[in-house]
């Protein structure tokens, strides 16, 4: 597939919310396995963080996809969503992830995260 100059990749992914907290809910270690601490810490205050959770485990799938990568290629805490100051959401990749990443020219991402009560749903661009 050919993408606009600089563009080396673009992933979406969406989440069943009601089935990722059904899946939260059976595998009660499953939040640490998926996501790291800043995670947890942004969504714990929320009366329902589950959207919000999924929009994050969407995340990492769409990095993935925008990779052109499969599940399993680098570890969940390697790429994780992050807030600016602003509030704005962004990715950080590091580990395998970073090198994957560098392996495929990509030295800078965009993230755009939204839920609803029923589905969650992320895009990224990797450039």
């Amino acid at each position: 597939m050919a993408y606009p100059a600089g563009v080396k990749g673009v992933g979406i992914d969406a989440v069943d919310v009601e089935r990722f907290r059904t899946s939260l809910a059976r595998t009660p270690g499953m939040r640490e396995r998926l996501f790291v601490e800043e995670e947890l810490a942004y969504v714990t205050p929320k009366a329902d963080p589950v959207p919000s959770l999924a929009a994050r485990f969407a995340a990492r799938e769409a990095v993935m996809k925008a990779m052109g990568l499969g599940l399993g290629a680098f570890g969940f805490h390697e790429v994780w969503v992050a807030r600016a100051e602003s509030g704005a959401p962004g990715l950080r990749v590091t580990g395998r992830a970073q090198e994957l990443a560098v392996d495929r020219g990509i030295t800078r991402w965009h993230l755009s995260i939204t839920h609803t009560a029923t589905v969650a749903i992320a895009t990224v661009i990797a450039e």
